[in-house]
């Protein structure tokens, strides 16, 4: 089967590569957007693996995520893995291009938005190469890919947006910060927010992608401050923003926490983040697992052995933390 596999990706190879010259496109996919790509010493039969990722100093989830996928697979794990990394679709669709054209037996894919990967994904399954998608959810037929081991980044929002109705405050005027645009994190902890601001109508003071950047996020909170206009909620997508957006409350003495003048909200519970919820600092917290490496290994060695998968889908359990009810135990138990 491996043998087969190779043969067709062969020959999908050589028609990408005219493909790509044709377009004008580079060969060198792997090292791809503000990250590059490695490679664990491996060969024989080791598993060969292509794994796209987003930039790993994106925010603290990303570097957790990234760890730990390189300790899972590894050449003492019977690996041998190349990374790429990129937050722009189209420089992580060419990386895959290029691991398609190296002839690895599992794509492994988190994406930075979620559409515009059928042509890509379909070349890698004539080519007998597995797909496997994780953290993210893509805008494709179930069909193209093995398994998708994600967070519900819809319920993550639901979750944080019924959260923030049952503090029932006097009025709501939010600043919205926004993860990059078009990712499966930003469309759910956005579009929760949006439907609940809608249907209350709460006032959205601001909406604006800070792209996972504190510096960003800063810088937004900031623009809004010199405004005037008021506001009391800082609904940010990730920790990092929540981070950049308290700075700049700081900054301009403006009071932040638990019975203070705005409450914090942030996404993927970082340890330092649950630390500032233990200290009342901010307000909300929601989890965002990114230990997906022992999922995809499982999943790996199920098809490795002909297995039937019971689920396509893989959805890990989390949860919204409140300054009010947490506690150390779990901030050492899920702080990443």
């Amino acid at each position: 089967m491996k043998k087969f596999k190779k043969i067709l990706a062969t020959a999908v190879a050589a028609t990408m590569a005219l493909s790509l010259v044709a377009c004008g496109g580079s060969s060198s996919g792997g090292d791809s957007g503000s990250g590059d790509s490695s490679s664990s010493s491996g060969g024989g039969d080791k598993i060969k693996v292509g794994i796209i990722n987003n930039d790993p100093n994106e925010s603290g989830y990303r570097t957790a995520n990234d760890k730990d996928l390189k300790e899972m697979f590894s050449a003492e794990n019977g690996y041998d893995a190349s990374f790429a990394y990129s937050l722009k679709n189209d420089e992580q669709i060419t990386a895959a291009q290029k691991f398609i054209q190296d002839g690895v037996d599992y794509l492994l894919l988190s994406a930075a938005d979620t559409s515009g990967w059928d042509t890509v994904l379909k070349d890698a399954q004539d080519a007998g190469i597995k797909v496997i998608l994780f953290d993210r959810t893509i805008d494709a037929s179930d069909s193209l890919y093995e398994a998708s081991i994600v967070s519900d980044m819809d319920k993550e929002g639901e979750t944080a947006a019924n959260w923030l109705k049952d503090q029932n405050l006097s009025e709501y005027k939010i600043i919205h910060l926004q993860g990059v645009m078009g990712s499966a994190a930003q469309q759910g902890r956005s579009g929760a927010l949006d439907t609940m601001a809608k249907e209350n109508g709460w006032t959205i003071v601001t909406q604006q992608t800070a792209e996972w950047n504190a510096e960003k996020a800063q810088q937004i909170v900031q623009s809004v401050i010199d405004s005037g206009d008021s506001f009391n909620v800082i609904y940010a997508e990730n920790d990092d923003m929540a981070k950049g957006a308290v700075e700049a409350l700081d900054k301009a003495n403006i009071s932040h926490g638990v019975g203070k003048d705005v409450v914090v909200m942030g996404f993927d519970c970082n340890k330092w983040a649950l630390e500032e919820l233990l200290n009342q600092n901010w307000n909300y917290d929601g989890q965002c697992n990114p230990f997906q490496a022992k999922y995809i290994d499982e999943v790996i060695k199920k098809l490795e052995n002909g297995e039937t998968l019971s689920e396509k889908t893989i959805i890990m359990d989390e949860k919204g933390f409140d300054a009010t009810t947490i506690t150390q135990e779990d901030v050492d138990n899920y702080g990443i």
